[in-house]
């Protein structure tokens, strides 16, 4: 649940930062600003657990969440170690997914470290730093297993995934383009490879645009990148979303219809990076509380259970579930039983985003 925030100097992360967490990560005109990356913990936005505390009238709603690492500005040579390149590409091995913040904004008075807005350009750089520091380690790796290979014949398979690797990278093209076989992926993510994690481009663009995103030139040539290695952009405007994360909810959705917009760039922002990392809610409810539980797509219903308490797992007895979207069309839990429709789903039951679930179970 972890993504980092990356980006060149001066192209917006700090400010979007500030604005989807509110926890005023230092923000300047000057390159360098951050230097621990900062950390803010993000609310996933879901319409439907407002539904079920009212269904339930419960005293409590509970969202699930993500964390956001806002991490320093990187540069050329930050694989080398320019502008503490090296402390914050660590910081990026820590993380699940990346958001890399690309600027598709002019303006004169916000200095951009390259002298003008390429956002190409500045995603080739941060891109091939990453390579550069993954070929680095990935070297160092092929040689360590060169040299034991000779006493231990079994580490064939893993020399020859990093030589592959080590090949792709050398050509300027991140892991994350390559193809693996089902047992190549469970050794590529034991690599922690900065280039292998997925990755979610958030365009920063101006007022301007913000409704008519189709006629900005940067964020078409984004999408076109973007497109070609199968990954998702979003558009926001970071200055906006400042501004959105001063409002009170009422006073945030009338300043959406204002603006002719359908949702903040903080709900896309949460949302896309939720399905970049391949997660699901599934949902309980009850008097005391309504609450999202946050499981890997494919989770079967013990071990669903087992995000509750490890007890209701080792315990699992069945789970009875209702899709949410039945729930809501028929309104209550009580008519849903009445109808039949509450299912009632055993150990290799597999969960389904919205799942409204009550487990059984006894230890």
């Amino acid at each position: 649940m972890k993504m980092g925030i990356v980006g060149l100097p001066n192209v917006g992360k700090s400010t979007l930062f500030n604005a989807i967490t509110s926890a005023g990560a230092e923000s300047a005109n000057y390159p360098f600003c951050t230097i621990e990356p900062n950390i803010g913990v993000v609310s996933v936005p879901d319409e439907r657990l407002d539904f079920l505390a009212k269904v339930n009238e419960s005293k409590k709603i509970i969202h699930t969440a993500m964390e956001f690492y806002d991490i320093a500005g990187l540069v050329k040579g930050a694989s080398k170690g320019e502008g503490l390149g090296n402390k914050f590409l660590s910081h990026i091995r820590e993380v699940a997914a990346i958001v890399h913040v690309v600027r598709c904004f002019e303006d004169d008075n916000v200095t951009h470290v390259e002298g003008n807005i390429d956002p190409i350009r500045d995603i080739e750089i941060i891109d091939l730093e990453l390579i550069l520091s993954d070929l680095e380690m990935l070297s160092k790796r092929k040689e360590r297993l060169t040299r034991n290979l000779k006493g231990d014949k079994s580490l064939a398979l893993e020399l020859d995934l990093v030589t592959r690797i080590v090949d792709s990278l050398e050509n300027e093209q991140p892991a994350r383009k390559m193809e693996f076989t089902e047992e190549e992926e469970k050794m590529v993510r034991l690599l922690s490879l900065i280039t292998y994690k997925p990755v979610l481009y958030a365009a920063n663009i101006d007022e301007e645009h913000l409704v008519t995103m189709e006629t900005n030139p940067h964020v078409l040539k984004l999408r076109e990148y973007a497109e070609a290695e199968n990954s998702e952009v979003i558009t926001l405007c970071g200055k906006i979303e400042a501004e959105i994360s001063e409002l009170d909810e009422d006073e945030k959705h009338e300043f959406l219809l204002d603006m002719g917009l359908k949702t903040s760039g903080l709900d896309k922002l949460v949302s896309a990076s939720y399905k970049l990392l391949g997660l699901i809610s599934f949902l309980t409810s009850g008097p005391q509380e309504t609450r999202a539980w946050t499981i890997e797509r494919g989770t079967k219903a013990p071990q669903a259970a087992g995000k509750i308490h490890s007890d209701i797992e080792r315990g699992f007895i069945r789970a009875e579930v209702v899709g949410f979207d039945n729930l809501r069309e028929i309104g209550s839990m009580q008519t849903i039983k009445e109808k039949g429709m509450l299912r009632l789903e055993g150990k290799e039951y597999i969960i389904t985003d919205g799942d409204v679930i009550l487990f059984r179970f006894n230890v």
